[in-house]
């Protein structure tokens, strides 16, 4: 009788340390971001600097800097604050990120929303902020 009411308070502990574990992973699961409304002044946007490998490497510095702890060194979204974040982060290697227009891409990246932060002050440079796109564009 005695192991029999030890067995059954073991499972009974067991099922209320399994139900609060899932009980706070679904507190903490991140949320998919809602699809981004780009305005049209924005969508319609050509980056107006010529691409050259010397931008290109000013935006790896400035994603470096600024995008790498939330994206990741690949663009993937898994940089060390991402999973402190409500929602997850873009991945820019992603066919539907990539088939954006340059635009679309400097909206997202430099003008952001909600968790993403507004770039602009940060990096006030045009140029530069170009060079952040050109960058985001090579991540394979």
């Amino acid at each position: 009788m005695r192991n029999f009411k030890f067995l059954t308070a073991t499972i009974i502990g067991a099922v209320c340390i399994l139900m609060f574990s899932a009980f706070v992973l679904i507190q903490n699961e991140q949320k998919k971001g809602a699809p981004w409304e780009v305005p049209a002044k924005y969508k319609n946007m050509v980056n107006p600097y010529k691409k050259d490998a010397s931008l290109v490497d000013v935006g790896k510095n400035l994603y470096i800097k600024h995008c790498r702890s939330c994206h990741g060194n690949n663009g993937e979204g898994d940089g060390v604050k991402a999973k402190s974040l409500a929602t997850f982060p873009n991945d820019l290697k992603s066919p539907k990120f990539k088939a954006q227009t340059d635009g679309e891409i400097f909206y997202e990246s430099i003008i952001g929303r909600d968790e993403m932060p507004n770039y602009e002050s940060k990096i006030p440079d045009a140029e530069d902020q170009w060079a952040v796109v050109m960058y985001i564009q090579t991540l394979k």
